[in-house]
């Protein structure tokens, strides 16, 4: 059997880091079976479309390499499949179950539909819809619904992939809706007509759809089609246990984009929630994923999202990259995070000679974290620094840092060598000279050229932040403690 299978977004929100996993499963699945990966949009409820949604999730699959296999004649193989361009595909199929006596026409208002339901919360008793119309006979007319006349009795059963038998019984479901009074199909219907048209033989969903998956079943034995395998993927928790929300940090595959995680990162991090090739291994490159995926290896508990080992795993990421890709890449971050007083366009060869220094602590490409590309660079760049002149008496009294400072000004206006070991080879003796140790010494010269208590190493950082640079700053310190 040839694989086939579909991540199915729907575009009423932007894409959840659980949304991408699932699509990430559905790939990794197809790719190593060399199968087909196909791309579906569901937006058939008009009334909940985000602006902006659908965009994002495509630009969030490209960011991450989920590359999809084919589309309709209309766009190409580059564009994904629309629900929305499909009504009358999914109206047919309605209209068939209907002749067939599987379904009917249900003309009850949104006003009754409401009592009804506060009646049954009044009763304590599970909400779903009470078959008023079910026995009418009623035929099309304008504002009806076409409702699944769900057998009343006995039991639907399916094997899932990852969970085994599942059973439901019939009289827990209702008579659910399939085509909508505006003519548009409910998810049940669509998602199973496209998943049949598509020839889908494999689905990989999160567990949330898994009390859909009777309703699906039943709608296949009415339409005499044999359904796909089902596998129901584990939830993605925060730390806490609690299910993953915006007040865990970013969860939108774009907000981690923005935030300067690699798409090479993103992607192995997300392939462990919930799946692992054995109990030591965590970092995969795309094709080692592609070659280890399995179903058999994902398990059934919910996964645990760990911002600590992502910005881990990012900064292993990071410091795998040839220093010049590491300059290309931060570039468009220092673009975004940089103040205008930065001069712009930046300089590409400055960037590659201070680039080793930054890559070196970053943990990711941006600007809100102390460990972010962007942070750790700016002083490098910054016209002039702004920092608490408090820092440059933490170790030393104002009249010694005073002293250390002029001595040292000197000291470097005549310095011709400004590489880090002629740096090195005067400031280290100048230490004693002064009669200070090291560390509260070079701690004062690198707040002075850097505004920071902690920096890239001093002499290299000087290096390359240039002599002339560097006798301003030590000028402006001496100016705070005047």
């Amino acid at each position: 059997m040839r694989v086939r299978v579909r991540f199915a977004p729907s575009p009423t929100g932007f894409p959840h880091v659980g949304n991408i996993r699932t699509a990430l499963f559905n790939w990794l699945f197809a790719r190593h079976h060399g199968g087909t990966f196909i791309l579906r949009i569901e937006d058939t409820d008009l009334q909940r479309m985000v602006p902006g949604a659908l965009e994002a999730t495509l630009e969030g699959l490209r960011w991450l390499g989920l590359d999809w296999d084919e589309g309709p004649e209309v766009g190409g193989p580059h564009a994904p499949y629309i629900q929305s361009q499909r009504r009358q595909i999914y109206q047919d199929f309605a209209r068939r179950l209907v002749d067939q006596g599987n379904a009917y026409y249900c003309f009850c208002s949104s006003q009754r539909l409401q009592a009804m339901r506060q009646e049954q919360m009044s009763k304590k008793l599970p909400p779903g819809y009470d078959r008023h119309c079910r026995e009418l006979g009623l035929g099309p007319q304008e504002g009806a619904v076409v409702r699944f006349r769900t057998p009343l009795s006995g039991e639907t059963s399916f094997n899932d992939v990852l969970r085994g038998e599942v059973v439901f019984q019939n009289q827990t479901l209702d008579d659910f809706v399939l085509l909508k009074s505006d003519g548009y199909p409910t998810y049940h219907l669509a998602n199973v007509a496209d998943d049949h048209l598509m020839e889908i033989t494999h689905i990989l969903r999160a567990d949330e759809w898994l009390s859909s998956t009777p309703r699906h079943l039943l709608l296949y034995q009415a339409l005499e089609k044999t359904p796909p395998l089902f596998a129901h993927l584990p939830m993605i928790l925060g730390p806490d246990r609690s299910k993953l929300s915006k007040r865990h940090g970013a969860t939108s595959i774009g907000d981690f984009r923005e935030q300067g995680y690699l798409p090479e990162a993103m992607l192995n991090f997300l392939a462990l929630l919930g799946w692992s090739l054995d109990e030591t291994a965590e970092l995969f490159s795309r094709e080692e994923l592609v070659k280890h995926f399995s179903l058999s290896r994902v398990g059934l508990n919910p996964a645990i999202f760990n911002r600590e080992k992502l910005d881990w795993m990012n900064g292993v990421y990071i410091r795998k990259l040839a220093p010049e890709e590491f300059a290309r890449r931060i570039l468009p971050f220092l673009e975004r995070g940089l103040p205008d007083s930065v001069p712009r366009p930046l300089s590409q060869e400055y960037l590659a000679r201070l680039a080793p220094l930054v890559q070196e602590r970053a943990r990711t490409l941006g600007s809100g974290q102390p460990d972010g590309a962007v942070y750790l660079a700016d002083f490098f760049l910054l016209p002039h620094l702004d920092y608490d002149p408090a820092l440059l008496t933490s170790k030393l009294s104002p009249e010694k840092a005073r002293g250390a400072l002029e001595i040292t000004l000197e000291s470097l206006e005549k310095l011709s060598d400004f590489s880090a070991e002629g740096l090195e080879k005067t400031l280290r003796p100048l230490s004693q000279t002064l009669g200070l140790e090291t560390g509260p010494y070079f701690g004062l010269i690198r707040v002075a050229v850097t505004g920071r208590t902690a920096a890239p190493p001093l002499f290299q950082t000087m290096a390359i932040l240039g002599k002339e640079r560097c006798l301003e700053r030590l000028r402006q310190a001496l100016h705070h403690l005047s």
